[in-house]
């Protein structure tokens, strides 16, 4: 067969794919130039470990599918069995097709809005086909390179037997090099999503699951094993995320034998996948990174890629108001209409009308599943309020949440049998609900017709909120579990709603976090980080959601002065400052503000679209700053000419002087002009003696290597204040 280099942006990737069992990774990682085909054989004999003693008598090497029958002692690649019978296999390698339009070169390019292909253009694919006659099965496994930098693994594994073969696990995995020996990991709960936790990495398999039948609060959106005190900036770091949005694993596993790995896929239940003959189950996408500078390389790589997406949204995110935390259910047209005209005088974009519109729902505890409008509380229908917001220029958006139903609706009532269940007994409520059986080709097409036909039947709504507010718990469909059909089902509601109604986007809440991945997001436009509006608390989830996600897909709202979720207060400054960082928006009730929060709210609005354009293209940088009450972050353009970046005080510490703050990203050669932002007022200080420069409008001007190595010396913050640092060079 061949060995195969494929390079692309600061990534290479070698394949040992000569057979005859399945090809080995030989190496993933920094990109190691454009090698002679002659120094391929002898890259792959000299990573090809040695025999030991009590061990194997030939060399074991890891291959893009770990086998019990190629000496793996550790988590099987592929767990499965017919009858009890096949449950162990031997791949031999068929055929390796390679689609490499640059050759093996390894610049980046700018991707096409035109190219319509899952690894964007000049990416790079390799396609492997092996097969088991003596189990009865055949492997296909796809792998791309984006023009990025991102790595894509999915198996396909198709049953050739004559009788079914049930697959109980298949999990792509990827080799990770000994210097890794740290992993970062992210985890949480409702309204404290992403929270980082870090340590060794010891032997043995360290297992993520989620078992929620959604990505989850928990969920860890990039499992990263780095070189020691790997940070933002620093360090060699390699990531993965399992891009799906039911039951998953992502795991990485150390074995006394030397391999380490890192791999993901989905989550089986017993007897929940079983092929027939001819039958094929394909694996979630895997996606992988590696960067040499740190946590922020593997975001370049990530923002990048997910920029060059056909999908990705092309025009400015507008700046949105929901409602929900201005009125909750309590539903009045003329209160609305004053909502929106509150919201147009501060420069909102998009109305969005939260839970509450639909026939019986004044609480949460009755209605989903009637998505028919309230004539009760709309004896008019939405209409009114919809031409309304449009006369003020603003685009609506409508919540629903059409995955679950009430016990108490008229759904329910009519067809208990559309809910996912075990025999003979309904889940536990969660939130006075269930979870319609979207497997269940009635329900389906009952849901799929009514959310059809509210769009329909309004003209100008162009947005859905779409929230997933429980678990999936004992989630059956005819006897068997079901939350891999419910997952596939809900994939193709999105896909068949949207083929109806071309310029809809969609938003994924699910209460709140819980539903982030990249599968969701090849079908939805943003995600709702959380239903924390606590700036404080926002700081950090919005950072680490940032790790995978690039600004403009990440819903910050500006919350009230005193939080829904925390009861904290701030001052509109600090919230207004946290959520300059995203797709911007308001969850507040701005019609009783004073003519004084107007004003500056309008303003911090106004900086957002001044500055929409660099923070939704620019390239992330996140300080590592020693104090670990100080959090700096920041967006850089790309051509290194305008940044803006935050630094926050999250809480005092004993360093009453925190130090200077770095500003990465910039230039080394140029000089830059670092001043607050014009037009929204700078927080309140501790002092105002030093650092002199701040109380001047001609800020200070030095150079990229200045600010990157030295930095700033700022004012002593009060905790839970921010300053902004605007930036543009000035040569």
């Amino acid at each position: 067969m061949t060995i195969v280099h494929l390079r692309r942006a600061r990534t290479s990737l070698v394949l040992d794919a000569r057979g005859p069992g399945l090809p080995r990774v030989v190496h993933w990682g920094a990109d190691l130039g454009p090698l002679p085909a002659a120094d391929l054989p002898a890259l792959v004999d000299a990573t090809v470990p040695p025999v030991v003693p009590s061990s194997f008598d030939a060399p074991t090497v890891l291959s893009l599918l770990p086998e019990a029958s190629a000496g793996w002692s550790g988590r099987p690649g592929l767990a499965g069995h017919r009858d009890g019978r096949d449950w162990s296999t031997a791949f031999r390698l068929d055929t390796v097709d390679v689609d490499d339009p640059r050759g093996g070169g390894g610049e980046a390019v700018r991707v096409s809005e035109e190219d319509r292909d899952h690894g964007g253009a000049g990416a790079a694919r390799v396609t492997v086909r092996a097969a088991d006659p003596g189990a009865g099965l055949s492997l296909t496994v796809e792998i791309t390179l984006s023009a990025a930098g991102l790595l894509t693994v999915r198996h396909r594994l198709r049953n050739d037997g004559d009788r079914p073969y049930e697959v109980r696990e298949l999990t792509p995995v990827l080799p990770v090099p000994a210097v890794a020996t740290e992993l970062l990991d992210l985890t949480g709960r409702w309204c404290r999503e992403r929270a980082p936790q870090r340590h060794p990495w010891p032997m043995g398999a360290w297992v993520r699951e989620g078992r929620h039948g959604r990505t989850g609060h928990d969920a860890t959106l990039l499992l990263v094993a780095g070189t020691p005190g790997f940070g933002f900036g620093h360090g060699e770091t390699w990531a993965v995320h399992t891009a799906w949005s039911g039951d998953h694993v992502t795991v990485a596993e150390r074995r006394p034998t030397g391999e380490a790995t890192l791999g993901g896929g989905e989550l089986l239940a017993p007897g929940e996948i079983l092929l027939g003959p001819g039958e094929e189950y394909a694996t979630p996408l895997l996606y992988a990174v590696h960067s040499a500078d740190g946590l922020d390389g593997l975001s370049d790589v990530l923002h990048t890629h997910l920029r060059a997406r056909p999908e990705h949204p092309r025009g400015p995110r507008p700046v949105t108001l929901n409602v929900w935390e201005a009125v909750y259910f309590d539903h009045d047209l003329d209160r609305l209409k004053g909502l929106a005209d509150r919201a147009a005088e501060v420069g909102v974009e998009r109305f969005v009308l939260d839970d509450g519109w639909f026939r019986g729902r004044r609480h949460d505890r009755a209605g989903l599943g009637d998505w028919w409008v309230d004539d009760d509380v709309w004896p008019d229908g939405l209409q009114p309020l919809i031409d309304h917001v449009r006369k003020h220029g603003m685009q609506f958006g409508l919540w629903v949440e059409p995955e679950m139903v009430n016990p108490d609706s008229d759904l329910f009532r009519a067809h208990p049998d559309w809910v996912l269940q075990a025999p003979g007994r309904l889940p536990p409520e969660w939130r006075h609900q269930q979870v319609l059986d979207l497997a269940h080709p009635d329900a389906y097409a009952h849901l799929l017709d009514r959310l059809d036909a509210v769009l329909r039947e309004h003209d100008g709504i162009a947005y859905l909120k779409w929230d997933h507010n429980r678990d999936l718990t004992e989630a059956g469909h005819a006897g068997r579990p079901a939350v891999h059909a419910q997952t596939v089902a809900v994939y193709r509601l999105l896909d068949d709603l949207r083929a109806r109604h071309p310029g809809l986007e969609i938003e994924s809440c699910s209460s709140g976090g819980a539903r982030v991945d990249l599968e969701i997001l090849r079908r939805t436009d943003r995600v709702w980080a959380s239903d924390c509006n606590d700036a404080l608390e926002r700081l950090s989830i919005q950072r680490w959601t940032g790790l995978l996600l690039p600004p403009e897909l990440i819903g910050t709202h500006i919350g009230p002065e005193r939080s829904h979720t925390t009861h904290r207060v701030h001052d509109l400054g600090f919230r207004a400052a946290t959520a300059l960082f995203g797709h911007h928006g308001i969850e507040w009730d701005i019609s009783g503000i004073s003519a004084t929060e107007r004003i500056e709210l309008a303003a911090w609005v106004a900086l957002h679209k001044r500055l929409r354009p660099l923070l939704h293209g620019g390239r992330v940088v996140r300080v590592d700053h020693p104090d670990p009450a100080v959090q700096a972050h920041g967006v850089v353009a790309h051509d290194r000419s305008h940044a803006v970046y935050a630094v926050s005080r999250l809480a005092t510490s004993a360093a009453q002087v925190p130090g200077a703050v770095r500003l990465p990203g910039l230039d080394p050669a140029r000089r830059y002009l670092v001043r607050p932002p014009a037009g929204v007022p700078e927080p309140a200080l501790l002092e105002l003696a030093p650092p002199g420069w701040l109380a001047s409008d001609g800020g200070v001007t030095l150079s990229g290597s200045v600010l990157g190595s030295v930095g700033l010396q700022l004012p002593a913050l009060h905790p839970e204040q921010a300053l902004l640092l605007e930036v543009a060079a000035v040569d």
